[in-house]
């Protein structure tokens, strides 16, 4: 499934409609007819997002959002408020609230759709932030989070420069960051510095048609910009390109002729989150990187990736997913050692390493845990996922040998892969067990000729 979403709403052909929109995109779908039951449902299955009705028999989705909100077990679930109320101080009770967003009924299925996807791309930022945090504190190096909370520096651009200046004065009496006005030429040059614009509000069309989504496609292609927030601002006669737009990569949508008073309340949402995403990039600090992180290969060691693996296998048992573990090995490495030289040796880690990284999530954990080999966990994987991702390392591997500095040398290169499932129904395994599984797949692709995939039989 794609995700978990609870429907709170208490008239039942809302919940059946909304219900078939999101399983015919396989997601797996639960349902509450009542406050207090969306609290409970919530709190016991812990869902990736909340569909919730502003009026409802018992108490209303704001005084519910509010309680979830305010229970650090359920603070971090995205919250979308679905109601036939369309009036503006509706809409700003329910984000003062803690709502992530509000839609109006009826429903436009495409952009529901990706707005639930928008949002729980946000969500994995969030809950991997916390999985990293908790790892760290696990090994001792509970630090203090950095200050994120200096003034964000926002970018307005607009088809017309007094369009984006009204846009500025009317925001900066409303929050205290500093705003610029951009052209769309002076946002492209943005994305070759070193400090670009924590948030983008563009305007979608510009002076022509999509000329603000092409333009938000450059700045998430860019390095110094992809990580960027962007609101984009959806012209009122052209609804459709709502959807366009979250799937193209904005963060957020406002309809041109907004209320301040909202933007405002969306910009400190979206800088909030870009914080936090700032912190999942950021590398760990010099001191904690000596103590966790493999000085050849850059991935992390054995001492952050069990404690990591533990709070994976905890997560695991919360949501009832399952996750995969990966024990990879390069096969023959000690002839590449005798062969060409432990210098060579090194390269080839190295270059291994980096494949194996880029190739995976970056929700997935990888590590160097012994000379030669490595471990990869997958959070929230299914069988047939984990697979495909092994048999993909081992095709990349193979593939392409690896070239010496020299530039004259290549050294050709396999890895075998042993591969274990936690988190299944009634997995009762500790991790250590699920690490003896992978080892013995492991044993059993090299027997079998190296260069392959084994899945532990329990897996299967």
């Amino acid at each position: 499934m794609a995700g978990r979403i609870l429907i709170a709403d208490d008239v039942a052909t809302n919940r059946i409609v909304m219900k078939v929109n999101l399983m015919e995109a396989c997601y797996e779908v639960s349902q509450a007819s009542c406050g207090a039951e969306t609290i409970a449902r919530a709190r016991k299955d812990l869902p990736d997002l909340i569909l919730l009705d502003l009026l409802m028999p018992d108490m209303d989705g704001i005084e519910v959002c509010k309680v979830l909100k305010s229970d650090p077990l359920t603070a971090g679930i995205p919250i979308i408020v679905v109601t036939a109320k369309h009036d503006s101080p509706s809409r700003l009770e329910a984000l003062r609230a803690g709502a992530d967003d509000f839609m109006t009924k009826p429903l436009d299925e495409q952009i529901l759709l990706a707005r639930v996807r928008s949002l729980l791309r946000a969500r994995d930022t969030t809950e991997e932030l916390r999985l990293r945090d908790n790892t760290r504190q696990a090994l001792g190096f509970a630090e203090d989070a950095e200050n994120f909370d200096q003034p964000a520096t926002i970018a307005i651009i607009a088809g017309q420069f007094n369009k984006a200046l009204k846009w500025k004065n009317a925001l900066s009496q409303k929050l205290a960051d500093q705003f610029v006005v951009f052209t769309k030429e002076t946002a492209l040059l943005s994305s070759h510095g070193t400090h670009a614009p924590d948030v983008y509000v563009i305007a979608c069309d510009l002076n022509k048609p999509d000329e603000g989504l092409r333009l938000m496609s450059e700045l998430r292609s860019r390095p110094n910009t992809r990580h960027s927030a962007i609101l984009m601002v959806i012209p009122k006669d052209a609804p459709h390109k709502a959807s366009t737009a979250l799937d193209l990569g904005a963060n957020d949508l406002m309809v041109d002729g907004f209320d301040p008073d909202e933007m405002a309340l969306r910009l400190k949402t979206q800088i909030r989150r870009k914080r936090q995403s700032d912190r999942l990039r950021k590398t760990v600090h010099d001191g904690l990187r000596m103590a966790v992180i493999d000085p050849l290969t850059g991935l992390y060691n054995r001492r952050y990736a069990e404690p990591h693996l533990l709070r994976i296998a905890q997560r695991a048992k919360e949501t009832g997913r399952p996750f995969a573990v990966m024990v990879l090995d390069l096969d023959r490495f000690k002839n590449i050692n005798d062969t060409y030289g432990h210098s060579a040796g090194d390269v080839v880690l190295k270059e291994i390493a980096n494949r194996i990284k880029d190739n995976l999530r970056g929700v997935d954990m990888v590590a160097r845990i012994g000379g030669e080999e490595f471990l990869v966990a997958m959070p929230d994987t299914q069988l047939d996922q984990a697979r495909h991702a092994a048999e993909r390392l081992c095709r990349i591997v193979d593939e392409t040998p690896v070239q010496m500095d020299d530039g004259n040398t290549v050294i050709p290169v396999s890895m075998s892969i042993g591969v274990a499932m936690g988190g299944l129904h009634d997995d009762v395994r500790s991790v250590e067990h699920l690490l003896e599984l992978a080892d013995r797949a492991l044993y059993a692709a090299k027997s079998d000729g190296r260069n392959q995939v084994t899945i532990s039989l329990s897996a299967a």
